[in-house]
């Protein structure tokens, strides 16, 4: 059947020795960087106290232990693709070796989903924390001009009105997508130097309350089961809350599936890739663990399920007011350097679709200066920045969480099949305990899946629906795997 016809491993091998459309300038350190700075945004500063105090109490810490383990898996299976297949589609071009045509458009059309929401997501999360930022130095912007188009908003008077349009959410996604133009080395120098902020900052919480800690405010480390009200819902604390809470803070991992994106912009991919994934994992996994440990250490985890639980931890353990505002930069900058990878992912995910025939070719443009996908960058700016202008959060999160999740499971399954379709392989890299680790990543990221809402679930069958209609109308007709076929 057509649209299950594969590409050749080695061919994609070949091809990526061979096509320098891309600049290969990105070495394991810029790659580490890039997981880290994908993968550490907001959620440091907000989820820990928002799970320690409502779901896990101190066992938040065993939280994220769960949560590291399970998305190791999946880190595992994307660094064996990445350094056996180091093409810029990601888990598009793995699945399109494994399972076919037609589950590789399924996956990339997922993923320009994830991606873009995303990216409208941390925009305009940003715009609300450059929001405050500015206000706590004396800078008041325009309430119209801060939120979605129709949203009620408080004027400085006090009176009511409707907004305008997200003016800072706009500006940063264009600024980024300027980054993006210009080229892969100045937007991961970018990157590197957001990153190095954002991890001054966490660090400086770490040292500067580490002497508050008070070992008592561990004890009970796993309090008490409390049943649901009602018998309702789900309840909270011990070792079921402490499950419920990895599969909350499952969602501060996700970000490091992008690095694979930038695959043919590794200077040596088949060693590089493994160490960027799951190194870039590893540092956010022992940075999360700390913040954690040291939090629900200088504060009894109950009083830490407000908005800025670090930013109160900080406050607690005597720090002077002006880590408020140190916080709130490091968010800020921690947030732009999400919104930069999540980007780049998206136009390299539209490009490599676009090169394949999938997408119209009129996007397959590299510049001739820059070398990178400029106009697949604009698009996706473009895009971005306007829903992100014009919409609210709302759940947007679940919508970008239930595409990485799938981009998880058909990765994890996609190793396992190439495992056994071709065994003979030479893999510079091989996920240890393959029987094991798949299958338990793609079960991981399947439970995850089915206990986000089922809005989600009906959002992404719509989205899903949109895209099966545009293959077999136009993709299943214009692919260049066709042409070779027939």
């Amino acid at each position: 059947m057509n649209f299950l016809r594969r590409k050749s491993v080695t061919d994609l091998q070949a091809e990526a020795k061979t096509d320098n459309s891309l600049k290969r300038v990105l070495g394991p350190i810029h790659l580490i960087l890039l997981g880290v700075g994908c993968t550490i945004g907001a959620g440091i500063f907000v989820l820990t106290g928002h799970v320690a105090a409502n779901t896990a109490g101190p066992g938040v810490v065993l939280s994220y232990v769960f949560a590291g383990i399970a998305s190791v898996f999946a880190a595992l299976c994307y660094s064996e693709f990445a350094s056996l297949v180091p093409m810029s589609g990601s888990a598009y071009t793995y699945s399109y070796a494994t399972m076919g045509e037609l589950f590789a458009w399924i996956i990339g059309w997922d993923l320009i989903l994830e991606y873009a929401v995303g990216g409208m997501t941390v925009a305009i999360g940003w715009s609300g924390h450059v929001k405050e930022l500015l206000k706590s130095i004396g800078v008041d912007l325009p309430p119209q001009l801060t939120a979605a188009y129709g949203a009620v908003v408080q004027l400085s008077d006090g009176t009511m009105a409707k907004a305008w349009f997200n003016l800072p959410a706009m500006l940063i996604v264009a600024l980024v997508t300027t980054l993006l133009v210009i080229g892969i080395r100045e937007s991961a120098r970018f990157n590197n130097f957001i990153v190095i902020v954002k991890l001054l900052v966490i660090a400086v919480f770490i040292f500067g309350a580490l002497h508050a800690v008070n070992p008592d405010n561990w004890h009970p480390f796993i309090p008490a089961y409390v049943p649901p009200v009602g018998g309702v819902g789900e309840g909270h604390f011990g070792w079921s809350g402490i499950f419920s809470g990895a599969g909350t803070v499952f969602f501060a991992y996700i970000g490091f599936d992008a690095v694979s994106t930038a695959a043919q912009e590794a200077k040596n991919p088949q060693r590089d890739m493994p160490i960027g994934i799951i190194g870039g994992l590893l540092v956010c996994t022992v940075l999360y663990l700390l913040v954690a440990a040291v939090a629900t250490g200088v504060v009894p985890y109950a009083e830490l399920g407000g908005d800025a639980p670090i930013v109160y931890a900080a406050q607690k353990a005597g720090m002077s007011n002006w880590i408020s505002l140190l916080i709130n930069i490091g968010i800020v900058a921690g947030l732009s350097s999400v919104i930069m990878v999540l980007l780049m992912g998206q136009s390299r995910i539209f490009w490599s679709m676009s090169r394949d025939g999938l997408l119209p070719q009129f996007v397959n443009k590299v510049h001739p200066q820059f070398k990178t996908p400029w106009i697949t960058s604009i698009i996706t700016g473009v895009v971005v920045a306007g829903m992100s202008a014009f919409f609210t959060l709302g759940e947007a999160g679940d919508l970008c969480s239930i595409g990485t999740l799938l981009a998880f499971v058909i990765v994890c399954i996609s190793v396992l099949v190439l495992r056994i379709r071709e065994p003979n392989l030479a893999r510079s890299f091989k996920t240890p305990g393959i029987w094991f680790v798949a299958p338990a990543g793609a079960v991981s990221a399947l439970i995850l899946m089915v206990k986000l809402p089922g809005m989600t679930w009906l959002r992404l069958v719509i989205w899903f629906v949109i895209g099966i209609l545009f293959y077999f109308t136009y993709s299943i007709k214009h692919s260049r795997l066709r042409d070779k076929t027939t």
